[in-house]
């Protein structure tokens, strides 16, 4: 969907032929073919972008930011929508550094995955290089009304001027982070980790572009409880990042290592039973996804087969928490010293290269299971369906005082016998997640009225809990208030179960009426999914 003006070779931009082949693929898009000559270095490629056709912009009105009143512009290349964009070859089995120059609006402020400004410039011209090569999915960019806010000497944080304050006081353990993660697996080579705060249409809670985190603002709870996700985005500086999926079937080890190494990080800065928490929650949505794919689905695999499918088709729970799971069970047999050291040493052997789940298996033999005689069937976890049986889970101190109030709750039904004062976002999670199905109306009502959730400023609360109200006959009662989630939001972690528990549940038109009014503003990754649940 570009439109090519003219291709030229050589610095001195001598025009050339180029056509567009008219097979076209509907994911892949068709191919640009370019006529060079036998000495050509140099291919330049005038063309435009429609504000329509390309499906990694999102080009934001003023009225969807925060302070509603510069209009912004945000890009979300992963897995191939770096083509929509920009005339490359893309594929995270490519790598690439590159340079930018990129003009805006003198009154926004423009950044990249790459170098960053951390004022505005005069005269709106932005300058941009990206020297470590990149898998293209990479290449990112940002224009808003954004201030910036240091953190540390390596850390700090973009955002609108109405959210600056609040994000850098939300990210203040950025950090320690930063440091815990160098002392698990080695330097941070990027020279600066920042995270920008994009408006609520971003439809990731982050996405890992170097040295820039693209983040969703639903992850300013005001108590600095969802912040694992600034570690997971920050763990991609080496899984992911630093050594990448050769292609979109190996995805788990960009998502796996990055799960896996999140909640090491999270361990190392709040303790064990946090890093459980999040474990347990984990293994909650991998359970549900298993069990929305089918046990037995392919898709379940670790390695995949998305040979004619679209990539996005392949980002579930399977390649995170099954993928984490499998390299606990891999330091649970060898010992946590052995495997982190072993985990050094794939990050270095691997770093600025790209790996196959072959490759891998492979590595992991000669260096850590043969050299410490550990035997074990790799094949059910990396080719097989479903979840193995010995998979190995931790269990939560929290979270068991968690479940003994909930069975209280049923006992008494009375919400004032709750004792949640100290709890967090994990404790209250797991309680709505254990709250039993076909809990009647007038419970549901209860506890909304004691414990606000539905008017809650977490955005996790929230989603949880309209799922829950959605499910036991509750959500008519709050529909406005669900409504204003939907359309504000455009997180599709989020909007995916809501849309589909409404559309199960007898609510099948007020999910279209809502989609209506809240589809212009979701990115084209969150549009298509909803538009596939609520229109069958």
């Amino acid at each position: 969907d570009l439109t090519i003006e003219k291709v030229t070779i050589g610095e001195a931009e001598k025009e050339t032929t180029f056509r567009v082949s008219k097979q076209k693929d509907a994911i892949k898009g068709a191919a640009l073919i370019v006529t060079i000559e036998p000495t050509t270095e140099i291919v330049t490629v005038h063309y435009a972008t429609a504000p329509d056709n390309a499906a990694a912009l999102d080009w934001v009105a003023p009225e969807l930011t925060a302070d509603k009143k510069q209009p912004a512009l945000f890009t979300q290349g992963q897995a191939i929508l770096t083509r929509t964009w920009i005339p490359c070859q893309d594929s995270p089995g490519i790598r690439i550094t590159y340079d930018a120059t990129v003009k805006v609006p003198t009154d926004l402020m423009a950044v990249m995955s790459a170098t960053n400004p951390q004022k505005k410039s005069a005269d709106g011209v932005y300058n941009f290089v990206m020297q470590q090569p990149i898998p293209p999915y990479l290449i990112a960019l940002a224009v808003g009304d954004f201030e910036f806010q240091a953190i540390g000497k390596r850390t700090g944080v973009y955002a609108e001027p109405s959210v600056i304050d609040d994000a850098a006081d939300e990210f203040a353990d950025m950090e320690k982070m930063l440091i815990a993660a160098e002392k698990l697996y080695g330097p941070y080579v990027w020279e600066r980790y920042d995270v920008i705060v994009l408006p609520p249409s971003f439809p990731f809670g982050g996405m890992e572009n170097p040295r820039l985190t693209f983040a969703t603002p639903t992850i300013i709870a005001g108590d600095r409880s969802l912040t694992a996700l600034i570690a997971h985005e920050l763990a991609h500086s080496w899984s992911g990042n630093l050594v990448t999926n050769a292609t979109w079937d190996d995805f788990w080890l960009n998502e796996g290592f990055t799960v896996y190494f999140e909640r090491r990080i999270m361990e190392a800065l709040y303790g064990e039973d946090y890093a459980n928490m999040l474990e347990v929650l984990g293994h909650q949505d991998l359970m549900a996804d298993v069990t929305d794919l089918g046990a037995e689905s392919p898709d379940t695999h670790l390695k995949l087969k998305l040979k004619d499918r679209d990539p996005d088709d392949g980002m579930t729970d399977i390649a995170y928490e099954k993928g984490a799971f499998f390299l606990q069970l891999l330091e649970r047999k060898v010992g946590r010293e052995k495997f982190d050291a072993f985990l050094v040493k794939y990050f270095q052997k691997h770093k600025f290269q790209t790996i196959t789940t072959e490759d891998f298996i492979q590595y992991l033999n000669d260096y850590l299971l043969l050299p410490n005689e550990v035997r074990m069937d790799l094949n059910e976890w990396i080719y097989g369906p479903g979840l193995p049986d010995n998979i190995f889970l931790r269990a939560s101190k929290n979270f068991a005082s968690v479940e003994n109030q909930v069975a209280e709750f049923y006992k008494t039904a009375n919400t004032n016998s709750l004792n949640t004062s100290d709890w967090t976002t994990h404790e209250w999670l797991h309680f709505l997640r254990n709250l039993r199905p076909n809990t009647n109306v007038q419970l549901l009502s209860k506890l909304d009225k004691t414990f606000g959730f539905s008017e809650s400023g977490n955005s996790e609360i929230l989603a949880a809990w309209f799922e829950v109200a959605i499910k036991n006959g509750y959500a008519p009662q709050i529909l406005p208030q669900i409504e204003k989630f939907l359309v504000n939001v455009g997180r599709r972690k989020f909007l995916t179960p809501l849309y589909r528990a409404m559309k199960e549940n007898g609510m099948e038109a007020e999910a279209k009426a809502i989609y209506e009014k809240a589809r212009h503003n979701y990115h084209s990754v969150s549009k298509n999914t909803i538009g596939r649940i609520v229109n069958g």
